[in-house]
Parts: C-alpha cells; sequence; structure tokens
C-alpha cells in the first residue's frame, strides 16, 4: 500500500491534571485504523518505576514507538534519581539527535506527582499552563474541556474524567474506556 493511502492510526486521547497536590494522568482505550476501530481496551497510562521513585507516563502516538522512549525513559531516571526534568530533557535530546529515535512517532506526558511535562520528538519538554496538558487525537477536545472544568471545584481525578467523557462525545478517535493513574507529589 502507498503511502499517500494508507488511512494511518489514530485514536489516542491523553490528559494530565495537576491539582491539590495530585496528578491524574488519564488515557483512552481506542486504537483506530482509518475508520476502522481495531481495539477499544488499549492501556496507554503506566506506572514506572525506576529507582523505586513513581512516575506515570501517558503515550499517543505509534506502540512501539512509546515503548521504545518508556525503556529510554527509565534509564534515564535511573541515572538521575529523582530529577525527573533532567531525565526528560535528556531523552528529548537523545530523540533529537539520534538518527534511529528520529523516526519515532510518539508523545509523552510525564510527571512525578509534582512536575508534569510534555515531552515530544521535536526537542520539546514544555511544562504546561494552567495545571493541564493534552496529547493525542483528542487532545485538544480533552485540554479544553479540562481547562474550563479547572474553574470548578472538582478533584484533579473528577476534573480528566468528565474532560475525557466530553472528549469522548466529539472526538470519534476517543473512547470512554479510561485508565487513570494517580500520583501525589
Amino acid at each position: 500500500m502507498a503511502n499517500d493511502t494508507f488511512p494511518g492510526w489514530h485514536g489516542t486521547t491523553i490528559l494530565g491534571v495537576r491539582r491539590g497536590g495530585e496528578v491524574v494522568v488519564a488515557g483512552d482505550g481506542q486504537v483506530s485504523l482509518g475508520q476502522t476501530v481495531i481495539k477499544g481496551t488499549a492501556r496507554k497510562v503506566r506506572r514506572l518505576s525506576p529507582g523505586g521513585r513513581d512516575v506515570v507516563v501517558g503515550f499517543a502516538g505509534s506502540t512501539a514507538d512509546a515503548f521504545t522512549l518508556l525503556e529510554r525513559l527509565e534509564k534515564k531516571l535511573e541515572a538521575a534519581p529523582g530529577q525527573l526534568m533532567r531525565a526528560c530533557v535528556e531523552l528529548a535530546k537523545d530523540w533529537r539527535t539520534d538518527k534511529y529515535l528520529q523516526k519515532l512517532e510518539a508523545m509523552l506526558i510525564v510527571t512525578d506527582g509534582t512536575t508534569l511535562l510534555v515531552v515530544t520528538g521535536a526537542g520539546d519538554v514544555l511544562e504546561p499552563e494552567h495545571d493541564v496538558a493534552a496529547i493525542g487525537s483528542g487532545g485538544n477536545f480533552a485540554l479544553a474541556a479540562a481547562r474550563g472544568l479547572m474553574e470548578t471545584d472538582l478533584s484533579a481525578e473528577e476534573v480528566a474524567r468528565r474532560a475525557m467523557a466530553i472528549a469522548a462525545d466529539i472526538c470519534v478517535y476517543t473512547n470512554g474506556n479510561l485508565t487513570v493513574e494517580t500520583i501525589r507529589g
């Protein structure tokens, strides 16, 4: 199949919300190929514990590419225990300069319960404004909903769940099968 006719993989919404001393990362379960849902129960949010310190990561994009990045991130965290920003910057530098890693198509939301970051293959390590970060096909829908819900008294988990439900109602590449991980700073 030629690249210009390949429909492409879609179907991930990952949302991170920081509020009240905790960070919640929520991810839907949908993976689509073109207009077809291939799987509705994928788990795209993971808890890592390199060196005994918990980190929660949500990923969007190619699963194999994301797992390659998760392995690299674990190694960076083992080399710099408790220094999430440093580990993510080192990962982003490698991702940007290594010819093999440059081809990886994924994005990450990473948190240790205090710091919330978005890491991209363009070399970006972004600390989002307004304590909300989102990536993936439905990321902008979830981001907008969460930003609006941050004006309420809802907990971080309630904001994440409601925002993901709104995204699932709008985005055809997002479903309501959530994986939710909470981590305290």
